[in-house]
């Protein structure tokens, strides 16, 4: 069998083509999750400790040249090496988000399984042979 056959085989695999759709559902879900975080949290938790922005938040490790803007943007544009905190901040606020997202999403799927009536345990098929075997032995007993 040719690479290329024992690729497609692999490619068109149900569990393959569920994980990328998985992939393409979950990266759609983050910029959605980040934007949330951005352009709604954030913007709340600036304003309740006075209209501060994390992205801004820094320290500058090296010498900033005369005339650049205290902005992270222009430190780094600058070549100005900088620990950028605030956007640590904003990633690990972003993180926390979807994790109880995920965590609420899995709980519930949980839970809706544990709701859904199991089928009973079917009877087990006896082998045609040994039913015939059980016959015998029963009209013997007779």
């Amino acid at each position: 069998m040719g690479m290329m056959q024992e690729f497609k085989e692999f490619a068109v695999k149900g569990n393959v083509i569920d994980l990328a759709v998985g992939v393409i559902i979950g990266g759609a879900f983050g910029k959605i999750v980040t934007s949330m975080v951005e352009d709604v949290i954030m913007p709340i938790v600036g304003a309740v400790f006075g209209n501060l922005d994390f992205t801004n938040l820094y320290i500058a490790l090296g010498r900033v040249p005369e005339g650049t803007a205290p902005t992270l943007a222009a430190l780094k544009a600058a070549g100005v090496p900088t620990l950028a905190y605030g956007n640590f901040i904003t990633v690990a606020l972003n993180f926390a988000i979807m994790a109880f997202i995920i965590f609420i999403m899995v709980k519930q799927i949980n839970r809706l399984k544990r709701q859904a009536p199991e089928a009973p345990p079917a009877e087990p098929v006896t082998p045609e042979d040994i039913a015939l075997l059980r016959e015998i032995r029963d009209s013997l007993k007779k």
